[in-house]
C-alpha cells in the first residue's frame, strides 16, 4: 500500500478555502507544498483539480470525481474503492491535497499529516475535517513569519 500523506494549509478554525480558492497565498508555504509533493502522485477531488490553473508540473494527478474528464496525463477515478485499490498496488509516498471531502475520506487511511497551521482566521466555505490529535505524535517542523502572519509546518504521525 502507498504511504498516504495529507498535506493542507488551514487557519485557526480549520479554514481551508473560500470560493474554490486558497484563503492565504503564502510564498513560503507554496514552496513547502511544491518541495514535498514534487515527483509524487497527488490525489484530489474535482473542485481542487478545477481550482488549479493548470496541472502541477512534476506530479502525477489522480482525480476522484463523478465527472467525465479526458485530460492527458490525468488519472481519473469514478469511485473511492477503485482509487484505494490502485493505491494499494503502489509502494511509494502519495500526497492527498484536498479538498475537504477528500481529506475526510482519506483520514482513516493516512499515516501522516503535513499541516500548515496558520495563526489567523478568515471567512471560509470549506474546512479541514476535525481529527483526533491524541492518536498522532506532533512535530513542529518550523515556524514562519510572512506577510504579517505566523504559521507553522507541523507533522502529525500516527502513534504505533
Amino acid at each position: 500500500m502507498a504511504k498516504l500523506i495529507i498535506i493542507a494549509a488551514l487557519g485557526k478554525n480549520n479554514e481551508l478555502g473560500l470560493n474554490n480558492a486558497l484563503i492565504w497565498h503564502l510564498k513560503g508555504d507554496l514552496t513547502f507544498f511544491k518541495n514535498k509533493t514534487m515527483n509524487h502522485k497527488i490525489v484530489m477531488g474535482y473542485n481542487t483539480f478545477k481550482s488549479l490553473k493548470k496541472p502541477l508540473k512534476g506530479r502525477e494527478h489522480l482525480v476522484l470525481t463523478h465527472h467525465h474528464l479526458n485530460i492527458e496525463n490525468i488519472k481519473v477515478f469514478n469511485d473511492f474503492s477503485s482509487l484505494i485499490n490502485y493505491l494499494a498496488s503502489l509502494n511509494e509516498e502519495v500526497y492527498i491535497i484536498g479538498g475537504s471531502s477528500i481529506y475526510k475520506l482519506f483520514l482513516p487511511f493516512t499515516e501522516e499529516l503535513l499541516l500548515t497551521e496558520i495563526n489567523a482566521s478568515s471567512k471560509a466555505d470549506v474546512y479541514f475535517p476535525t481529527f483526533d490529535k491524541t492518536i498522532y505524535q506532533k512535530e513542529i517542523i518550523d515556524n514562519v513569519i510572512e506577510n504579517n502572519l505566523t504559521y507553522s509546518h507541523v507533522r502529525y504521525r500516527k502513534k504505533e
